[in-house]
């Protein structure tokens, strides 16, 4: 029997569990697959807080098992699938240098990539949005919105606006709208 030298197994090992597929994931029974990643996340902490996301921090990832399909569905809804623990925001909100305290309804942690287009609830795809400002989360919301029927009535495809929305949803908007977002 070949026998292998502890240094080499460990490190066929790795290969193994870095080539290894990911389990797919569910979230109250809706099988949502496993986050992909837009872009590497390379920063953690000293994020800047903006309208648009720090793409260094927040680069945006989507759900795999949310096809067009699925979040086209009549029955299709966010609320099952809409689940960031607490820590997790209090941790976006930490990275991008806010004070840890009950916000209420003046600051959300946003989807870079909204649920409804695959989006994710992975810490890549979450910055906190203020609501009191013109670029708010409502404007955004709004944006989102009109996305997803644009997606289901296809007119534009689920990868493009992924890309779009993560790199600035307010250019986005405008693009979409004819004019700047406004809440």
């Amino acid at each position: 029997m070949l026998q292998l030298v502890p240094a080499l197994a460990a490190s066929l090992l790795a290969c193994v569990l870095v080539a290894a597929p990911a389990l797919a994931e569910q979230i109250h029974g809706v099988e949502v697959g496993h986050t992909v990643f837009l872009k590497e996340r390379t920063q953690t902490s000293n994020c800047t807080l903006s309208p648009n996301p720090d793409r260094q921090c927040s680069p945006g990832a989507y759900y795999s098992a949310l096809t067009k399909k699925r979040v086209c569905a009549a029955d299709f809804r966010t609320d099952p699938i809409r689940l960031v623990p607490q820590s997790e925001n209090d941790a976006v909100e930490q990275e991008y240098g806010l004070p840890l305290m009950n916000y209420g309804k003046t600051l959300e942690s946003d989807h870079n990539v909204s649920l409804e287009l695959r989006g994710s609830n992975d810490i890549a795809n979450l910055f906190p949005e203020k609501r009191d400002v013109s670029t708010g989360y409502k404007a955004k919301d709004k944006l989102e919105n009109k996305l997803h029927d644009l997606v289901c009535d296809g007119k534009l495809t689920l990868r493009t606006v992924r890309q779009r929305i993560a790199s600035n949803w307010q250019k986005l908007y405008k693009n979409v709208y004819g004019v700047a977002a406004t809440g």
